[in-house]
């Protein structure tokens, strides 16, 4: 593979080398290719974009970047990196959303936002309202004039150089701009590369947001690196259409695709037995899942569906990473099946790890995200002394490498306590390196990585540890009607103990249901399962639950609306009223200040 310092220069020379070969490729809704991007015209639009952002005085500024899913957004970013313009990806926002991006644009102070002709007209409507989206300098890149090609001017950039802000979606905090070299995005293109295998014929397809990272550095940047063609759709069209895909891999003969576990959940139950009828997935080797937590019944579920369409269970590559790792942190050997180990509940409560053959109700399954990759180390540390854990204990993921960025936008606080992380002993010496706490919680048994949770989540009740997602996919079983993925678990204090709260969505047909009957099987399971009472269980209308821009769920902001009575509630039980109620919970009030 060719060595670049920045990706200006990768793009470059796939522009020289391989002008006319097709980088992406862009789906509508139904399936149809709605535009087609070759490495030359990349080029060509990225320029002449530069042109404008340089005539704008703009190159060191910070660049919003609001488009739709598209190739509009693929050469925006590009024009920002040949302008050494700072981009700062982000999505345009609904009239009931634009607190988020009121945000960024504070955080970053930026001046100029890239976007299309559609997407301005809509949010004219909201300039009156929102005077920081007014204030900034617009360019409209839907029609880039490459006629001013030549009068680009090309910056002085290197690895350090600053590329993008990838914002985090917030799941447990206000978003946080990270600060993402080309030093870093080469490296973590390349750890990718290694972990995938991927070769000078191989294919992606991909449906994940652009502005995030799993996205922009998985699904546009590595075949870029490669020099690969993508084929990409947006979020929206398979979220309402997941056959489409499915049949895109299968149409184009995909090599690699992937997404988070919900993902595949959606597949197994939205596509029909006619559909798969339609689909060849033999071509598909990798396929990549992370970001929530990996459920070994999502692997067994859709294999056994898709196995008659060509899917073989081997292609499974569950892998670890985060913004702050660029994107890339672990993954396991491309040609085996995922690593799945089962360990007793009793010692996960007390954080130690005691692997187990049994399989039953007390003991819990984990896939693995594999190995660490290149140059990166991972430590697993404990989160309050400061040293690394034993081999049989739960701990911090600890991460250093060339793939970690440089810290978090005009947050030197944050950046000192998140990325200048020293283990106890060696107390920041010359001799000791830095790394980055990712927050999450994991252990490694047999030289495997396991990601379990994250720790801001965990729910600690009489000294006992429990993981949210775990608690949240018990109730959810429970009964069809409530919503997969859709529900949170938490404490709150209550005369001075934490107690359990669960909110969960329910479908919008709910009227023909017993709720009285469901927060008693919810009660009992959890009871059952994880040995736990219930303080409040919270049914709440479909799409109630506030998620991340990338679908995580803010339980953060879940709980602070229960403290609130900010709910929207269908049906409410708590501790002592013993029935569906809409009265208040008997919060201390200092919880609800």
């Amino acid at each position: 593979m060719y060595k670049f310092s920045t990706l200006t220069d990768l793009l470059s020379y796939r522009s020289q080398e391989q002008a006319d070969q097709i980088a992406y490729i862009f789906l509508q809704n139904n399936g149809i290719e709605l535009a087609r991007l070759s490495y030359r015209e990349l080029e060509s639009q990225a320029r002449a974009i530069a042109v404008q952002l340089q005539s704008m005085k703009a190159t060191g500024e910070r660049a919003l970047l609001l488009y739709p899913p598209g190739l509009d957004y693929i050469a925006a970013f590009f024009g920002c990196l040949y302008a050494k313009v700072v981009a700062v990806p982000a999505y345009p926002p609904s009239r009931q959303k634009v607190s988020r991006l009121m945000a960024i644009i504070k955080d970053a102070q930026a001046t100029v936002a890239l976007t299309t002709t559609s997407v301005l007209t809509s949010l004219k409507e909201q300039f009156s309202a929102t005077p920081e989206l007014a204030s900034l300098h617009w360019l409209i890149t839907d029609n880039p004039n490459n006629d001013e090609v030549l009068d680009w001017e090309e910056p002085i950039i290197n690895s350090d150089t600053l590329a993008f802000l990838q914002y985090t979606s917030g799941s447990t905090a206000t978003p946080k701009g990270i600060m993402v070299s080309h030093g870093n995005i080469l490296y973590n293109e390349s750890m990718i590369q290694e972990a995938f295998q991927h070769t000078q014929q191989s294919i992606v397809a991909g449906w994940l947001p652009p502005y995030h990272d799993m996205g922009l550095i998985g699904n546009i940047l590595q075949p870029l690196y490669v020099g690969i063609p993508c084929i990409l759709m947006s979020p929206m069209t398979f979220v309402q259409q997941p056959f489409q895909w499915l049949e895109a891999i299968s149409r184009y003969k995909v090599n690699t695709s992937g997404g988070p576990n919900f993902g595949y959940d959606l597949c197994v139950r939205s596509i029909s037995s006619e559909q798969k009828k339609l689909l060849d997935l033999s071509s598909w080797d990798l396929a990549f899942i992370g970001s929530e937590p990996i459920r070994a019944e999502t692997l067994d579920q859709f294999a056994e569906a898709f196995e008659p369409c060509g899917f073989q269970r081997e292609a499974f590559y569950p892998c670890y990473g985060l913004g702050e790792a660029t994107l890339f942190v672990s993954g396991g050997a491309k040609t085996t099946s995922p690593v799945i180990q089962s360990f007793q509940k009793e010692a996960l409560k007390h954080n130690q790890i005691v692997p187990t053959a049994l399989e039953d109700r007390n003991t819990k399954k984990f896939v693995s995200c594999g190995q660490t990759v290149s140059d990166q180390k991972i430590l697993i540390v404990d989160p309050n002394k400061l040293v690394p854990c034993l081999p049989e204990q739960v701990g911090e993921i600890w991460l250093s490498g060339s793939n970690i960025t440089q810290g978090y936008w005009n947050q030197p606080e944050q950046t000192k306590s998140a990325f200048q992380a020293y283990l106890a002993d060696t107390n920041a010496s010359a001799a000791s390196e830095p790394f980055f706490r990712t927050g999450d919680l994991g252990f490694f048994s047999n030289g495997e990585l396991f990601v379990i949770g994250y720790l801001q989540d965990l729910i600690v009740l009489d000294g006992c540890s429990y993981y949210p997602h775990d608690i949240e996919l018990t109730v959810q079983k429970t009964n069809p009607k409530l919503r997969l993925g859709c529900g949170v678990a938490f404490t709150i204090a209550v005369n001075g103990l934490e107690q359990l709260v669960v909110v969960q969505e329910i479908e919008r047909h709910y009227r023909d249901v017993n709720l009285d009957r469901m927060v008693a099987a919810i009660r009992q399971s959890v009871a059952k399962e994880h040995g736990l009472q219930i303080y409040a269980v919270v049914l709440v209308k479909m799409g109630s639950i506030l998620k991340t821009s990338s679908g995580k769920l803010q339980r953060h902001i879940c709980r602070s609306q229960f403290l609130a009575d900010n709910l929207n509630v269908v049906g409410k039980w708590i501790y002592n009223l013993n029935q569906i109620s809409s009265d208040k919970s008997e919060i201390e009030a200092s919880e609800v200040a």
